[in-house]
């Protein structure tokens, strides 16, 4: 079978995506299956002051249709330069990026009227987005007329599952970290233990400080926390529209010399902050998954997360990876907290188990998924 699939992604920021493309890509050259990479535009307005965007993460031939910020351009010749690349495009295959702007429809009747197959991510789990009467109609309609389908984990094909997808058609998991080019997989456990060795109990937070993050929960938990725990110190990591209002709250609790705001971080300063911490916190009140949790464990650290995060039946195992709780749940965060004080303090002991538990959530897994999904949607 010698077939071709047009892969269209939002944008170039996304360095875990580039990472699971390029892997794809490797995985073509020696396959009868060609895979086409398109990239929409370079980044997004919610990502910018977060972190550059890194061209090197993309180690495959691409085509980017639009310079800058996806949303600077209007929707309506949005949509109709991708209508008219799917219309035009050489392919027996579309993977479409979403299913939530007009223009992924727009792509999807391309589709259709050129007789092309079509599959789509998904990255939305129940809990993300709870079902709504006046949203999943739209949903149902969409994923029908797909023929396939790729998620993250086993929420998002739950969740696909509830709005009429077939099993056999959803594929996952096909999401990984892209962690960087620093890192060393042989020596992450000693530098772990470098970094953690003598250290008092340090708490991290990685990603935007906005609303649906929960972190406001994170910093009562921690102020709780602190009352018993003299020593311990919270680091948060992102930049985002939360910011100022997040310094008051810690300034006016007195905590500013235990909560420290260190911006945006990447690469060898992000790796230290994970090798250093006790345990990484993702709170979110939404969260398709939580790459954040796949870095963490990548260097040894286990990870206390919300119930929310999609990646939580995957990656969080009660106490040999890290604990779910509640998401919004203050009490329970603290005592969740103090138990992983506990459960890792054998540092070595719970890097090792991290690292298993990430160890198939990788780049060339994530791609071999996408491989055997198209594979298969192409022999139907």
């Amino acid at each position: 079978m010698n077939a071709t699939v047009t892969i269209f992604h939002n944008v170039v920021w996304s360095r875990h995506k580039g990472a699971v493309l390029s892997a794809l890509h490797n995985i073509s050259g020696s396959g009868s299956i060609k895979y086409s990479m398109v990239q929409i535009a370079d980044t997004e307005h919610d990502r910018i002051g977060f972190s550059d965007v890194d061209y090197s993460f993309h180690s495959y031939p691409m085509r980017k249709l639009y310079n800058g910020c996806y949303e600077d351009v209007p929707t309506w010749r949005m949509t109709a330069r991708l209508t008219w690349e799917v219309l035009t495009a050489k392919t027996d295959l579309v993977v479409l990026p979403g299913y939530h702007r007009p223009e992924y429809w727009a792509m999807m009747a391309a589709c259709i009227l050129t007789g092309k197959r079509r599959a789509v991510f998904c990255d939305s789990t129940a809990r993300d987005r709870p079902r709504k009467m006046l949203t999943s109609i739209p949903k149902r309609l969409f994923f029908a007329l797909c023929d396939g389908y790729f998620g993250f984990g086993e929420r998002s094909r739950e969740y696909l599952m509830s709005l009429g997808a077939k099993q056999e058609k959803i594929f996952i998991p096909c999401q990984a970290a892209a962690l960087p080019r620093s890192f060393s997989p042989e020596r992450a456990l000693s530098d772990r233990l470098h970094y953690r060795a003598g250290n008092k109990p340090v708490f991290v937070y990685v990603g935007r400080l906005s609303p649906e993050k929960g972190i406001g929960t994170l910093i009562d938990a921690f102020r709780g926390l602190k009352e018993r725990i003299p020593d311990a110190a919270l680091r948060i990591v992102g930049t985002g529209p939360m910011g100022d209002e997040l310094k008051a709250k810690v300034a006016e609790m007195g905590l500013a010399d235990s909560i420290t705001f260190l911006g945006s971080l990447q690469d060898e300063p992000l790796s230290r902050e994970y090798f250093s911490a006790t345990c990484m916190v993702l709170p979110s009140m939404s969260e398709p998954w939580g790459l954040v949790v796949n870095e963490a464990l990548s260097h040894g650290c286990p990870s206390v997360v919300s119930e929310s995060c999609g990646c939580v039946p995957e990656l969080v195992i009660d106490g040999v990876s890290g604990y779910a709780f509640p998401a919004g749940d203050v009490p329970a965060l603290q005592r969740t907290m103090l138990k992983s004080m506990e459960a890792f303090a054998d540092t070595a002991g719970a890097a090792k188990q991290c690292m298993d538990v990430i160890q198939r959530f990788d780049p060339p897994s994530a791609a071999a998924n996408i491989a055997r999904g198209c594979a298969m949607m192409l022999s139907d």
